[in-house]
């Protein structure tokens, strides 16, 4: 299972966030290019980078976290935040970005969102479904559909999606341990698709059960940034 270590960015800083509310808002460092490397110098590979202004704006705000990580790194970014154009995506790659998760287009402009699966195949374009009580929210969590998380998954998989980041919004910064249950259904229905698991964990332990469920990767962010799990135990779980 890979290990995925978050990066959320409001103002150019690292932040979290509590349960998806932007007014629960924890910073941890002013400089996310040297958090970065602190997380490639242990040993991880890939970085899930969040550009939280963007998802709120509808367009990606951070560009210069993204320069400086890229300038400082040698991390497989794969990036989300207020994607909405295949000419930004085509920006991310050319920057150096390995991957482009979309949610809220994935929504609100399923052609969009086909086109950049098109042209540039499911290695590379990931679907984002973050979900409150099993329906997909939008719009940096701002807004509740009515969609359900398994019809959601099961359209795009059927035209080409393998890879899928799902957030329990709920969970998300509460250190409460990771939606179990859901993935196990997700996977029990989608058992090729590469699931990769956000929001909740808590401690090394429940990366280790992700592992033994099957997951093909978990995303942690805040349970390392308030020393819940060591970055030596998330390179020994990688």
């Amino acid at each position: 299972m890979k290990i995925i270590p978050a990066i959320d960015i409001i103002d150019g800083k690292c932040v979290r966030l509590s349960g998806g509310d932007y007014n629960l808002k924890t910073e941890y460092s002013s400089d996310p290019a040297e958090m970065a490397r602190r997380f490639e110098q242990t040993g991880i590979e890939r970085l899930h980078l969040v550009d939280l202004d963007g998802a709120r704006q509808k367009r990606v705000i951070n560009w210069q976290v993204i320069d400086d990580i890229i300038r400082a790194t040698g991390l497989h970014i794969d990036f989300g935040g207020g994607v909405q154009s295949l000419e930004e995506v085509d920006r991310l790659f050319e920057r150096g970005v390995r991957q482009v998760t979309g949610g809220s287009i994935a929504v609100k402009n399923e052609p969009e969102f086909v086109s950049w699966l098109e042209k540039y195949g499911a290695d590379r374009i990931i679907l984002g479904a973050d979900v409150r009580a099993n329906k997909i929210s939008v719009s940096g969590w701002m807004e509740q559909t009515d969609l359900d998380i398994t019809s959601f998954i099961d359209k795009y998989y059927r035209i080409g999606i393998r890879e899928v980041i799902c957030t329990d919004i709920s969970k998300d910064g509460m250190l409460t341990g990771p939606s179990f249950e859901l993935y196990a259904t997700l996977l029990s229905q989608f058992p090729e698709l590469r699931l990769v698991a956000s929001g909740g964990v808590s401690c090394a332990e429940d990366l280790h059960r992700l592992k033994q469920d099957g997951l093909y990767g978990a995303i942690v962010g805040k349970a390392y940034y308030e020393g819940r799990v060591t970055l030596e135990e998330l390179q020994s779980i990688n």
